[in-house]
């Protein structure tokens, strides 16, 4: 892996190193990291996301429940259809970076190689 110069910025406050260790302990869980990988094609049904996921409507529920009161995720209800959308394309971003950084067999994926510049 290459090593990068740590971009200058100005530190983040408590309330946001708070707030994004909230984020990533939501999506430690593999069952959240996986629904909210599945919407990001769009929005979904929470029966078809339980299929997906492997695991019973009343769990895929709870799980869909603190991904929406953390504001990662909202439900749109149509009929007797509950709808869940990703509100958060930064989310979204980081769900799909990881997955380019790890390998199907889940070990860490080497990074590309760098093209040399003319000298």
């Amino acid at each position: 892996m290459t090593t990068q110069e740590p971009r200058e910025s100005i530190s983040p406050t408590a309330p946001q190193l708070a707030s994004a260790a909230n984020t990533f302990a939501l999506l430690a869980s593999p069952s959240r990291l996986h629904l909210v990988h599945l919407m990001s094609g769009g929005r979904c049904d929470v029966g078809e996301l339980a299929e997906k996921v492997g695991l019973s409507l009343p769990t895929t529920s709870q799980h869909l429940s603190k991904l929406r009161l953390a504001g990662i995720v909202s439900v749109r209800r149509e009929g007797r259809h509950s709808y869940y959308t990703v509100e958060d394309p930064h989310v979204l971003s980081l769900v799909e970076q990881i997955f380019e950084h790890i390998a199907p067999d889940g070990s860490l994926a080497p990074d590309p190689p760098q093209k040399d510049s003319p000298a």
